[in-house]
């Protein structure tokens, strides 16, 4: 596989798990965003467990940095390959784990959270997910 077609498969997988992360949001909003909240009281401390998820990417984040480093260090070596596949899997791991704001927000639809709250959350989980964008200037 060239180097194009591993950057290609890594963009698609960053769409996918942008669709994974927030079309839950979307669902929940449609299906129960109109009804009466079930338990109002939960509303805030879902929000605060939703907004300490984002602490949850930082080791993540450090992990998939020292891998997009080591990858470009390998380019053009034997090491490439195995390099591109570390980088995918500690990317892998680090984008579910950027998910859990919005999948949290999805849940406290039905307490009903307020929507702006519900798209700070939604928002953090894209800013996350953007930090593991590949580069430009790798390869």
């Amino acid at each position: 596989m060239t180097r194009s077609q591993v950057k290609w498969r890594l963009t698609l997988a960053w769409w996918q798990y942008l669709a994974v992360g927030l079309l839950p949001l979307l669902v929940m909003a449609w299906a129960f965003g109109g009804g009466a909240a079930l338990m109002p009281v939960l509303a805030l401390p879902l929000f605060l467990g939703g907004a300490a998820t984002m602490f949850l990417s930082l080791p993540r984040f450090g992990a998939y940095k020292r891998a997009l480093i080591a990858t470009s260090k390998a380019l053009g070596s034997a090491d490439e390959p195995a390099a591109w596949i570390e980088l995918a899997r500690v990317r892998r791991m680090a984008m579910f784990f950027a998910c859990f704001p919005a999948w949290v927000v999805a849940l406290s639809v039905l307490v009903g959270l307020e929507a702006v709250a519900q798209i700070l959350l939604a928002l953090s989980t894209l800013v996350l997910l953007y930090l593991y964008r590949i580069p430009r200037q790798l390869g």
